[in-house]
Parts: C-alpha cells; structure tokens; sequence
C-alpha cells in the first residue's frame, strides 16, 4: 500500500487543479437582487458582497463604485413580449453601505406580457456565483428566485423556485446532490484528505461511514428546522476540518503531535481572545471551544499506534459540521414541505454518488501513477500533500472567519 500513498500527491494536486474554478465554493460567491416590478416599469437593485467586489481587480487593489457600475453595465436586463426594456439610465452606482456595494437600474418596457428578468454578472469570474433574487410584482406574490451559470434568464410569470422544486422528479434532487459535490473544492479537498489519512481500505472505510452519519443527521436537521446554525460559521468550520485533516497527517508522519496540536490549537484560541478584545471575527466560545478540540484530538491521534478507530468518531463529527453546509444551498430555496422527505433522501443519495467519485477518481488516478512507475517517496507524498491541506484549509478559514 506504501506505494499508493507515494502517488497521492500527484492525485491530490489534479483533483485541486479540477476544482480550483470554485475555490470559494458554495454561497461564498453571491449577490442579491430586488426586482420592483410596478406594471411597465421594473426598479432593480443588486447589492454585491465587498468579496465579490475584490475579483473585479488586482489583487489588493481599491474598486471605487464607479468601477463597479462599469462592470456591471448590461448585466441586469428585463424583456417584455420578446424585446428589450429600455435601460436609458444604465447601471447607477449608489453609495456604498457597509460590506456591500449596491447598483441600481430602471427599465421602461412597451408591454407587461411576457416579462422575462436576466442577469449575467459574475458568472465569467466564478461559475458557481449565485445571485439571490427578490420579486415584488404589483398584484402578484413575493417570490424569490435564484439566478446561476445555467439559469440567467427567469420568466416572471414562471414558477417559483419552491413550485420547481415540488414538479422536479426524484432525479432531480439526485442531480443537486452531485453537483454540490462537485462543484465544491473544499468538500472535495476533505475528501481527498480523508483518502491520505487511510492506510488501507477498512480504514477508509472508518472514515467514510463516520463522515456520511455525521452530514446525514444534520442536512436533516437543517432542513427540517430543527437546527438552523449561522451559515457563516458553517463555512469557516468547513475550511477548519480541512486543514485538521492535513494536520493530523503531519503530527502522525513527524512524530511531534505536540508542537503541531500546539500550533493549531493556539492559532484558535488567539482568535478566541482576539474577539474578546474586539477583533471581529468568528464568536469567541466557538473559536475556543475548537482550539481545544484540535488540540486535544492531535495529541491522541498522534500518540494512537493505530487511530483508525478514533477516525470513525472524529469524521462524525467533521461530518455533522459539512452536513450543514450541504443543507445551505438548499435552504436558500423555498423547499416544498409536501415533498421534503423525498428531496432530503434524494439530495443525501447525491452527494453520497458524488463522494464515491471523487474517491473513486482519486485513487484511479493513484492507480495510473503506480502503473506508469511515477511513485513518489512516501514522506514526501505525506507531508507535502498535507501541508497543501492545511496551508489551502487555513486560508480559506480565516478569510471565512473575517469576511
């Protein structure tokens, strides 16, 4: 088996290659549309997150609101009876309010029949951007609507995306279930991590069936409503379980859990007493709380001859966090009550095909190496693959943390 391992590095740089297009995965790429439709004239609002604002330069470099305006001049558009709306105003920058930049448009339309919303921003920057659409519509109900790479165009007389939800078909919600998978680079980056920590096949399978029980129960949970934690804080805490992955890796390959469990365990609970002192970022107890489970749980590991075992309870629990991830696309659609237990079990059946792939793939791939003679040494496959794990975790963490 020493000699898989040797080629995982290989694997794990194709696999962050193949998901690097989405490397803030999720709801880390979004906007949020307020459509006012009032007979011929449609008022649009669209307030764009200071991070998306970032991608519209250099790094590091100052967006003014002008610039923002420019970029998002055409990328708002409403046709009625197939032909365009006038837009004699183009896209107007407002001020600036807070972590948000707002744009807004006014659209004069010859007819009310027909009328069909687009928008098309950001799509170019990050496939996965998702812009959340309010419609107020005189005479009509509120509805909210999602705008994404496949779908720029919505018919305002169209369903909404709770009446999509309850006419889609058992596949459908198999189908949502992959892509989350698939295009989430963090979920996948776990993955792969949970293939690196695993020696030989029954410990893979440790992990796996602790990291399905622990996502299975929460997706449940939050999409039922029992449990609605802060999504946020999902998202920092999702980046967090990657970089612990490679962590634990790197404390059981030198043989110094401690100056590792240290390093992790302190990180954390600098943040905690840094919120305290009112630094911003995630609450305090929660930052706390998780620098002594890290350092706690590298300490054991580290010392276990054979924490395979051990792995079972932690990727629960690592699961239970991701699992709450997987439920915020879905929560941020107005999911059918009469059909909930159908899409819950359709969704889960999803991600669980998507997980099997990227695993499969990966040591598919590892397979491949070994045939072609491209093995690796087995510690420089470990600590170079797991400090990408923990350098990528930690980036997305704190940026997750403090945005």
């Amino acid at each position: 088996m020493s000699r898989v391992l040797q080629a995982l590095l290989a694997a794990f740089v194709l696999v962050l290659g193949l998901g690097a297009s989405a490397a803030f995965a999720h709801t880390r790429s979004e906007s949020h549309s307020d459509w006012q439709i009032n007979g011929t004239h449609i008022e649009t609002t669209v307030a764009i997150p200071e991070l998306e604002v970032k991608r519209l330069g250099p790094p590091n470099s100052t967006i003014t609101n002008e610039q923002v305006a420019r970029y998002m001049q055409g990328r708002a558009s409403v046709t009625a009876d197939g032909k365009p709306c006038a837009n004699p105003g183009g896209a107007k920058a407002l001020a600036a309010t807070g972590q948000f930049r707002r744009v807004q448009y006014e659209f004069d339309c010859a007819s009310d029949k027909n009328m069909k919303l687009g928008f098309t921003g950001f799509f170019e920057l990050v496939p996965s951007h998702t812009d959340f659409a309010q419609i107020s519509q005189t005479g009509h109900d509120f509805v909210e609507q999602l705008f994404d790479k496949d779908t720029q165009v919505i018919d305002v007389g169209g369903p909404s995306s709770e009446q999509a939800l309850r006419n889609a078909g058992f596949l459908k919600y198999v189908q949502m279930g992959i892509m989350h998978i698939f295009t989430g680079v963090d979920h996948m980056s776990f993955l792969v991590g949970l293939v690196l920590l695993s020696k030989r096949t029954k410990d893979l399978l440790f992990v796996v069936t602790g990291f399905t029980i622990g996502h299975s129960c929460t997706l449940a949970l939050a999409v039922t409503g029992i449990l609605r934690p802060h999504a946020e804080y999902i998202d920092a805490l999702v980046a967090f379980t990657i970089a612990m992955v490679g962590a634990e890796n790197i404390a059981v390959a030198t043989g110094k859990p401690g100056i590792v469990a240290a390093g992790m365990g302190g990180m954390l609970i600098l943040m905690a007493l840094g919120k305290v002192l009112g630094l911003g970022g995630l609450p305090a107890l929660l930052t706390l709380g998780a620098g002594i489970f890290a350092a706690n749980y590298l300490m054991i590991s580290g010392h276990l001859a054979n924490a395979a075992r051990i792995r079972l309870v932690v990727t629960l629990v690592f699961g239970l966090i991701h699992g709450f991830g997987f439920a915020a696309g879905l929560l941020e659609m107005k999911l059918p009550t009469d059909k909930l237990a159908q899409l819950l079990f359709g969704f889960n059946i999803g991600v669980e095909v998507g997980q099997v792939c990227v695993v499969l793939a990966v040591l598919g791939v590892t397979a491949i190496l070994i045939k072609l003679k491209m093995a690796l040494p087995r510690r420089l496959v470990v600590d170079v693959a797991s400090a990408a794990l923990v350098g990528i975790g930690l980036y997305w963490f704190l940026g997750r943390a403090y945005v």
